[in-house]
This record gives C-alpha cells, structure tokens and sequence, in this order.
C-alpha cells in the first residue's frame, strides 16, 4: 500500500508539473526530463518527511501540514536539480495547492 502511494505521489508531482508548470508563476521545469527528474526528487523528500514525522500529526492537522511540507519539500527539490527546476515560494504554494488538490480528488483505493 505505502509503495503504491509513492508511485502514485511520484505520476501527480510529474503530471502537474509538466503540464501546469509553465502556466504557474514563480515555477520553470525543463521539460519532460525536468519534471521527472523534479518529481523523483519531490516524492523522495516527501517519503522522508512522512517518515520523519509519521503518525505524530493529528487527522486534522494533516491536510494543512502535508500543504506546507509539499510547499517545502517542492522548494528545496530546486537545489537537487537546478537544471532541471527552478521555483519561487509563491510558485512552490502553488504547485502544492494543486497537488494536494487532484491528491485529494484520486480514489482513496489508490491512496
């Protein structure tokens, strides 16, 4: 189950990356191999975190933490891979917003 969350974690990041990436502001992805290369690397840091902080976040607080971390976790992804992204922190809000949003939207079997 946890696998198949990264997986699909790792095809959203991709997806929204590539194609709302240059509709964002304050977002640049260099193309196809830039938003994987930006989404291997958002779901690694997001897996980690996860693991870092577990189960000491409370079900309500949850939506709103995981906003921020996704929001911090795309920012520093652009010292991984400078070539490949290049992100504001408005665009890192952004990008996080509409993670979280198809995040919340895909069936909670794939979850």
């Amino acid at each position: 189950k946890k696998m198949l969350q990264v997986v699909v974690r790792f095809i959203v990041s991709a997806v929204v990356l590539l194609l709302i990436g240059w509709l964002l502001p304050g977002i640049q992805v260099a193309g196809i191999w830039g938003a994987l290369g930006a989404a291997l690397v958002i779901t690694l840091l997001g897996y980690l975190v996860e693991m870092l902080l577990g189960d000491r976040i409370s079900p309500r607080s949850r939506g709103m933490v995981g906003f921020v971390v996704a929001a911090v976790v795309i920012y520093v992804a652009q010292f991984a891979i400078p070539s490949l992204l290049s992100v504001s922190i408005i665009g890192a809000l952004l990008a996080a917003l509409v993670i979280g949003l198809i995040d919340s939207i895909v069936p909670t079997t794939l979850r």
